[in-house]
């Protein structure tokens, strides 16, 4: 019993999701058309991305490449632009969410060997606003991106060109973030044991990932990458399957019945469709501070046509709010298990910072 509450605790949003699908049903009664309802293209890509991010963090390829930028790194503003560029960068790849799984762990190691702890707070704020906003850039970068990216029928330029502008505000804003950082010169205690990667994975890995960009450029079918990512992974490493998060695909199908059902209640219909109607970013960056972005996009994709408006407002929607963006919640566990005593510090700081991105992005999106 125990297990079961500490698991619907982790997993809320999905509780939230699974509650709205069944509630819906008293509304809409099960028949034929709830299959069409979900888009298993999406959850299917998800799920290949996912297989191939968690083969990848387990080679420990992503850490080797940080250690490897870390042999350049010489003063505190170095240290500090290196730990957040790491999860910018690579989280319009790998996803957000893998990003800050693989990084502040690593961040917490780096600044404990080179005795700059205090730094923790500023590098982990700005590690998980820079994921958020790196991820913004590609469809792959966070699973609301592939949603919505799918749904559209965009080309992979055109998207890219969508978001564009607002990562490079947004990388200008990480630079500027760099100069409130002291400027002292550091020394890194390297642990010199380097640890051998698996060769063959890595270059099985890399190719499964390429497939999967293949797919996003829709020059591959989606059951053809289907079955060749779950060979793979029979074959090569079973256990990365259990790797995979299959919450995030479990709360993409709760929402995707629960927007289904809803789009077949005129009266709800109408009500959404009369609000949403040219405040599409809008509603999306504050609706995303109450229920976080991913939802968002799921439920206001349902009753809009305008994927270019909910694309900028759901990304620019994951900051703010603590909850605004679920990836957020994984720093905030890291903190907490590791620096209890510095979770209110971090709280306070993570929204200030938050609000004051949010603020800057919106006004480009206003002049925009």
């Amino acid at each position: 019993m125990k297990k079961i509450l500490t698991y619907i605790k982790r997993e809320t949003v999905l509780m939230v999701s699974l509650v709205l699908a069944i509630l819906s049903m008293f509304l809409v009664h099960p028949d034929r058309k709830y299959i069409s309802y979900i888009d298993w293209h999406s959850i299917t890509l998800l799920f290949c991305l996912m297989a191939v991010m968690a083969g990848f963090k387990e080679t420990g390829l992503f850490r080797t490449i940080g250690n490897a930028l870390l042999a350049h790194v010489h003063t505190t503003r170095q240290l500090f632009l290196v730990l957040v560029l790491l999860p910018f960068v690579f989280s319009m790849f790998i996803t957000n969410d893998v990003s800050l799984i693989t990084f502040v762990p690593f961040a917490i190691i780096v600044l404990s060997m080179s005795e700059k702890e205090h730094l923790i707070i500023p590098v982990v704020v700005m590690q998980t606003i820079a994921a958020n906003l790196g991820s913004m850039l590609m469809p792959m970068g966070n699973p609301q991106n592939l949603y919505l990216y799918a749904k559209s029928g965009m080309s992979l330029g055109t998207f890219v060109e969508i978001m564009l502008p607002y990562t490079i505000a947004s990388l200008l804003g990480i630079l500027i973030s760099m100069f409130f950082i002291k400027q002292h010169a550091i020394v890194i205690d390297r642990n010199d044991n380097a640890v051998k990667l698996p060769k063959k994975q890595i270059i099985l890995y890399s190719i499964a990932f390429v497939l999967c960009l293949l797919n996003v450029a829709k020059l591959l079918d989606i059951r053809i990458l289907f079955a060749i990512i779950l060979v793979l992974f029979l074959l090569v490493s079973r256990k990365t399957l259990l790797h995979v998060d299959y919450a995030l695909l479990g709360t993409f199908i709760g929402f995707f019945v629960f927007i289904g059902n809803m789009e077949r209640v005129p009266a709800f219909q109408s009500f959404l469709e009369s609000i949403i109607t040219g405040q599409e970013t809008y509603i999306a960056i504050g609706a995303s501070q109450i229920i976080s972005n991913v939802p968002t996009a799921l439920l206001l994709s349902g009753f809009t046509t305008n994927c270019k408006a909910l694309i900028i407002g759901a990304n620019l929607g994951g900051l703010g709010t603590l909850i605004a963006s679920m990836a957020s919640l994984i720093s905030y566990k890291q903190i907490a298990r590791e620096y209890p005593g510095k979770k209110g510090k971090y709280f306070l700081w993570f929204t200030i910072v938050n609000v004051v991105f949010l603020a800057g992005l919106m006004g480009l999106y206003a002049i925009l």
